[in-house]
């Protein structure tokens, strides 16, 4: 195999969610049509890279003439309410929810001793410095639901126990239109846990 190509398998499989198989199969499609595909693509990252960049306050992405963000600059959202969530895609979700009106945070990552992540790698000092910069009265956790995501939560509910602030937690219980059937253990214990009264 020539080395440029496998250095494009390799950068593609280095993208969240892409294995080596779906790294080769992207690498042979951008190759198979380098003057058509090939090139928007390459144009298409080029103008986003120019283009585009992480909020410096919250992390989401944002245009570079527009830092800080569209979400950090309205004066309309809670200021007093902080969402922490992993990766700027995270904040995408929550804003499709049309149910959260505070402020976020992305931490960029999560601890996973696996990877080599640890807190260095995570903006955790900008977080608690927003906290007592910004009068935030509550820390809501968003974070994924695993091992990796439970870790990084529990640190960061014993690092903000020494500022006077609320932390809250998403509940979790069992998907809208799944059943008891197809929920792991871990779930069921989590929607017991977290049941509502009616």
């Amino acid at each position: 195999m020539p080395e440029a190509l496998d250095k494009l398998i390799s950068g593609l499989g280095r993208l969240p969610g892409v294995g080596k198989r779906s790294a080769e199969r992207m690498a042979m499609a951008i190759l198979r049509d380098p003057a058509g595909t090939g090139a928007e693509l390459l144009a298409t990252l080029q103008h986003a890279i120019q283009q585009l960049t992480p909020c410096r306050t919250c992390g989401n992405i944002t245009l570079r003439s527009q830092d800080p963000c569209s979400l950090c600059a309205d004066p309309r959202r809670d200021s007093t309410l902080l969402c922490v969530v992993e990766e700027p895609a995270d904040i995408l979700a929550m804003e499709r929810s049309g149910a959260y009106r505070g402020r976020y945070h992305a931490l960029m990552g999560r601890l996973s001793p696996m990877r080599g992540e640890g807190v260095r790698h995570l903006r955790v000092d900008s977080l608690i410095e927003r906290v007592k910069r910004e009068g935030i009265r509550e820390v809501l956790l968003a974070l994924n639901s695993d091992v990796e995501s439970d870790a990084t939560a529990s640190y960061l509910r014993d690092v903000l126990a020494s500022i006077d602030v609320k932390v809250t937690q998403l509940a979790r219980g069992i998907p809208s239109g799944s059943g008891l059937a197809y929920s792991d253990a871990t779930t069921l214990s989590r929607a017991l846990a977290n049941r509502q009264v009616w």
